[in-house]
């Protein structure tokens, strides 16, 4: 069992007139005080991950076997768009304004409990990723959990 935080459940709200999005307190409470927001490549959301499971990420991109052209692109994209952030007293944290328009957020939004991290998503983009969940049923049985 590891001893990372588990991220489970959904909010919808908006981001304020600033750009702030309002982290959910169950949310905040397991991210601590620092942690990161980053982008979700391929899937079009924004990520916010607990300081000790970016760590993690970036251990894993430091072990990875290939560091061709495509691994320095792909580290490049991901570190420019990787804030270091913390919440306010009001438990809102800043969304620069090219994150926000990477993930196509205008003003609602979703965040989603996502077991080591969670996602950020614009309303109408979610909407659409989790439209047709017809092939779910095969899946989850080929993962062996039904």
């Amino acid at each position: 069992m590891s001893d990372r935080p588990l991220f489970t459940g959904s909010a919808e709200h908006s981001l304020d007139d600033k750009g702030r999005l309002v982290v959910p307190s169950r949310f905040r409470e397991r991210l601590g005080a620092g942690f990161y927001l980053s982008i979700d490549e391929p899937d079009g959301c924004l990520v916010l991950y607990p300081a000790a499971t970016w760590n993690d990420v970036c251990a894993k991109l430091q072990a990875a076997p290939v560091k061709d052209a495509r691994f320095r692109t792909f580290v490049r994209r991901l570190f420019a768009h990787t804030e270091e952030v913390s919440c306010d007293p009001q438990g809102r944290v800043g969304v620069p304004a090219a994150l926000r328009t990477w993930a196509g957020i205008g003003k609602d939004v979703v965040s989603i409990g996502s077991m080591t991290r969670v996602e950020v998503w614009a309303k109408e983009r979610y909407d659409r990723h989790v439209a047709d969940p017809t092939e779910l049923p095969d899946f989850t049985s080929e993962l062996g959990l039904f």
